[in-house]
């Protein structure tokens, strides 16, 4: 089993709602335990006009494997009524592989360490929630660090 951690976020469609359902149906994937969810925050989208989105990070344990994983998260998603029309673009459910172990992974579909998550607060404060105080990026920076170069501006803790 491997512990991974995934962003969740909405901005559509009772957004709340749409977080915990997407928990309920992470618990109900094969070989897969639900370890535990942050605090939902709420913030504003990266790109103008879109309503404020609500985040959280779920921490998994699981036996699948990266890709197998993604493809459960992209079902996941399509479920709830996800339509991928425009690049941060509005949206019911977005789910994304955040940390998966300690593992690197840089494959055409899936980029692990989550790129830019170091930059975004709505991804930090909620994974701070659940990662152990001793955390580091595979870069070697400690979660502190990060939090730190990242400030709590434009989240509201939910």
């Amino acid at each position: 089993m491997a512990r991974v951690y995934i962003g969740l976020g909405s901005n559509l469609a009772n957004p709340r709602e749409q977080l915990q359902s997407a928990v309920q149906a992470m618990a109900q994937l094969p070989e897969t335990e639900v370890a535990g969810v942050s605090s939902f925050y709420a913030s504003d989208s990266l790109s103008p006009g879109q309503p404020r989105y609500t985040n959280a990070v779920a921490a998994l344990d699981t036996g699948l494997a990266p890709i197998a994983l993604l493809d459960a998260l992209q079902a996941i998603e399509a479920s709830q009524g996800r339509e991928r029309k425009e690049r941060w673009g509005p949206r019911t459910l977005d789910l994304d592989i955040l940390l998966y172990a300690d593992q690197v992974i840089d494959e055409p579909r899936l980029k692990v360490p989550h790129y830019h998550m170091h930059a975004r607060p709505f991804v930090l404060y909620p994974l701070a929630e659940l990662v152990p105080e001793s955390f580091q990026l595979a870069d070697q920076r400690p979660l502190s660090q990060l939090l730190a170069d990242c400030p709590f501006v434009g989240l509201e803790r939910l």
